[in-house]
């Protein structure tokens, strides 16, 4: 026995058979062998290989027994690892990935017979040979890292991305780098007229013990008329592996630069590597698997069932497989799931798509096959972050030994992903057979299958070749939504008294105004006009379609009541069933502050969303303030998950991108609550109401001192920017809030923005519109004012591109002494 290893082995790819035999015929050299049932994850995956032979079973073998990581839960490229076997006749464009789940650490230890080391090491060659060839046609924003970087250069500010000495990667570690520092990677310009896909093939590595502090990933979109850089994915996981990533970009005709940013974690080997960029047209979620990578689907690990890879001549399965569709040949490749391990009643094979990056809506086919007469459920589910299942297809009837097209009605308006599952009721269930994934952003002709789901989205357009498709459909989250500016929009009450006023405050030091401005309209309840005991308030949403998830977020204030439960509550009424059902009541709240409520639920039948107030009694009958309604499409937690918008900063996480010149106690601080000093500062945070905000402690300040907030530096673009952000100067002696920006060029600071002196108990908005063609910084200014209440604070800033939409109100300025700033105006 010998011990071999090459750098080559973790590329195996596709080859045609030609270039290793006269004739496919031929095969290899070595008579076949039957491997063995265990581990039968790595022994479909080897028996891929389109030849079973000795120095595979003794691979097999050694995977099995070295490598047990391989068949863990979430195994991504390397449980579906296989070298493809492709016909001369087809094209010999080739894939680079393949074995890429392997690394070097795993491979170095296998043993292979001294017979096939000669054979091996010749395969290599021709393979990396292809490869090469390969990197030479790739498509605009993509990369093999074969002999260079291909327009993808390292950022001069930052680390550089080292290219491996034998190509195939490049990365970035702690070799020559401090933890923190980021290296980062820039494409040349690109543009995508029609619906993309980014795939990223890449591996974190990590120290044992510091997962917690490991490296990071970040991968952003640089538009070339926006100061600030779009993340569309991060992750920090570690792996001894290759891993995935499949990311949507969404057609726009807006050139674009491609960022990816490597932070380095916590470890003398901590590492990033990057083994591929391809970006192709159309959407993730097509796939054809005809290559290595398998369009980033996996299979979700099962002791006794699975989802292989068919095709490629292979013979590793008691059951008769078809062609592919693809190439309506044994030499292409498809994904089958076989009965034939199968010990339980009831065993379950998941085949998982990527998570869509991006809103969809059409219909999403594929090809399947099942063996006919036997046992077993075929069927696709939705999934979305929050873990929910959603059936939208089902077959079980008797199938047939052809290839049978389903067309299923897609809607993805959130990130999700699609579930193909074949459910067993023992070992003679046959099998399952998919092929040819496709989405399209129109209605599908034919809906196929057992299952009927009506789902109904907002109206969507896609650029499909030179033509918009239109589809209208009913929900809208405008049409659901309402901050109450205007009117009510499209809420209404159930009777014809006042029971919601809408009003008006103006700014002052004594009642809060509402939420979207601190000067506009809310709604007010239990008013003068309305308080009596035993009140009822309803307020009615618009209808909304069945059988769909939504999130309702809004924010409300509470007034007066001395026991505040059920003082508002929010119904759910199923128009069909004339229902009423409590979702969501306040038990406790801070009394004149504005507070975020967020609820998500998902009813089968059309419904409304009625938000009620209770006066219970004479004595007891305060005020209660709603504002700022929206109605989204997902779950409400699913927008954890989301990358956070380019340039937004409420400071509930962190301070973002904002630095300091110095900390101390006369610094900036991030806080939540009421600041330390009486009859000054917030009582809470804008955002939720008990989220973090900054602000000044002016008892920690002299009069005059000032605390700067920098913003990181910014891109210079052509046109208009508007910069939106609340702020709070409340207190007898508060002093002055700038904003400043800042040249980098030259250092001049130019004066946007400025109030003086005390304005009012609310938060205020502020809409500050500039326009900068080179790189710069927007600084916050506080100084401090003549007395200890002079605390100041800011939250929830905004950078947008392109003029501000608005134009901030400034007519209600105020200093707080006019005798009828207190009113309410209805």
């Amino acid at each position: 026995m010998q011990e071999v290893w090459s750098p080559a082995l973790k590329f195996w790819t596709t080859a045609p058979l030609a270039a290793l035999s006269s004739s496919p015929s031929a095969g290899w050299p070595f008579p076949s062998v039957q491997l063995s049932p265990p581990c039968p994850v790595r022994r479909s995956s080897w028996a891929q290989l389109g030849y079973e032979w000795p120095g595979a079973a003794a691979l097999c073998s050694a995977l099995c027994t070295q490598a047990p990581w391989l068949a863990a839960p979430g195994t991504n490229l390397s449980s579906l690892w296989h070298l493809q076997q492709v016909p001369s006749s087809l094209p010999s464009t080739l894939p680079s990935l393949g074995a890429a789940g392997f690394s070097s650490q795993q491979l170095s230890r296998i043993l292979l017979p001294e017979s096939s080391t000669m054979l091996l090491e010749g395969v290599l060659l021709v393979v990396q040979a292809l490869q090469l060839a390969d990197a030479l046609d790739l498509p605009a924003g993509s990369c093999a890292f074969e002999e260079d970087t291909c327009g993808f250069d390292s950022v001069f500010a930052f680390l550089p991305w080292i290219l491996n000495e034998e190509g195939h990667y490049v990365y970035v570690d702690t070799s020559f780098a401090k933890q923190g520092e980021k290296a980062v990677l820039l494409s040349s310009d690109l543009q995508a007229e029609e619906w993309n896909c980014l795939r990223l093939v890449y591996q974190i590595t990590a120290p044992p013990g510091s997962v917690s502090d490991s490296s990071q990933l970040n991968l952003y979109v640089r538009f070339e008329d926006e100061s600030f850089d779009r993340l569309l994915w991060s992750t920090k996981e570690p792996s001894d592996s290759w891993l995935i990533a499949s990311l949507d970009l969404q057609n726009s005709s807006k050139k674009f630069k491609i960022l990816i940013e490597g932070v380095l974690g916590q470890g003398n080997t901590a590492s990033i590597a990057l083994f591929e960029i391809k970006m192709t047209a159309g959407y993730c979620i097509d796939c054809d698997f005809e290559e290595n990578h398998l369009c980033g689907f996996v299979n979700r690990w099962n002791p006794n069932v699975n989802w292989f890879v068919g095709g490629g001549t292979a013979k590793n399965t008691h059951s008769v497989l078809p062609q592919d569709h693809t190439f309506r040949s044994e030499q292409g490749h498809y994904m089958y799931v076989d009965s034939v391990y199968v010990k339980h009643f009831q065993e379950v094979a998941q085949l998982i798509s990527p998570v869509t990056t991006a809103p969809m809506s059409g219909c999403l086919s594929f090809y399947y096959q099942r063996q006919q007469g036997n046992d077993n459920v075929f069927s696709l589910y939705t999934r979305d972050m929050a873990g929910l299942y959603e059936e939208i297809w089902k077959v079980d009837s008797p199938g047939n030994a052809a290839w049978n097209l389903a067309e299923v009605e897609f809607s993805a308006p959130y990130p999700m992903e699609v579930i193909f599952e074949v459910a067993f009721n023992g070992p003679k269930g046959g099998y399952v057979a998919l092929d040819d994934i496709s989405f399209s952003p129109v209605h599908c002709q034919n809906q196929t299958g057992s299952f009927e789901l009506s789902l109904s989205l907002p109206s969507l357009r896609f650029l499909v070749g030179n033509k918009t498709t239109v589809q209208e459909l009913p929900f809208s989250a405008v049409e659901t939504s309402c901050d109450f500016e205007k009117d009510l929009c499209n809420f209404y009450q159930d009777k014809e008294g006042p029971g919601w006023a809408r009003v008006r405050v103006k700014a002052n030091m004594y009642r809060a105004g509402d939420h979207t401005t601190g000067t506009g309209h809310y709604l007010l309840a239990n008013t003068k006009f309305t308080s009596q005991p035993g009140y009822i308030g309803r307020l009615y949403g618009p209808s909304l379609p069945g059988n769909m998830q939504y999130c309702v977020r809004f924010h409300y204030a509470i007034f007066g009541f001395l026991k505040m439960s059920d003082t508002l509550a929010v119904y759910i009424f199923e128009e069909n069933h004339v229902v009423q059902e409590k979702i969501w009541s306040v038990l406790e709240s801070p009394r004149g502050v504005w507070m975020q409520a967020e609820i998500s639920f998902k009813k089968p039948m059309p419904t409304k969303v009625v938000f009620m107030s209770l006066c219970k009694s004479f004595w007891d009958c305060g005020l209660v303030a709603l504002d700022d309604i929206t109605i989204r499409l997902g779950n409400c937690r699913s927008s954890e998950r989301l990358p956070p918008p380019p340039g937004e900063c409420t400071f509930d996480q962190d301070e973002c991108a904002f630095t300091q010149e110095k900390r101390n106690r006369s610094s900036w601080h991030r806080g939540r609550g009421e600041t330390p000093t009486s009859y000054t500062g917030p009582k809470g945070d804008h955002t939720t109401g008990v989220g973090y905000y900054m602000y000044i402690e002016a008892s920690h300040m002299v009069y005059g001192q000032k605390a700067h907030l920098l913003s990181q530096p910014l891109r210079g673009v052509p046109g208009k920017h508007c910069l939106t952000f609340f702020y709070h100067m409340y207190g007898a002696g508060t002093g002055l809030l700038s904003v400043y920006l800042k040249r980098e060029e030259d250092g001049k600071e130019l004066l946007l923005w400025r109030r003086r002196g005390e304005q009012s108990i609310s938060w205020l908005r502020a809409l500050v519109e500039y326009s900068c063609k080179k790189q710069h910084q927007i600084i916050f200014e506080a100084t401090r004012g003549i007395s200890i209440r002079s605390d100041i604070a800011i939250d929830d800033i905004k950078f947008q591109a392109g003029p501000c939409t608005e134009m901030e109100d400034t007519t209600q300025q105020s200093s707080g002494y006019s005798e009828d700033l207190n009113e309410i105006e209805y």
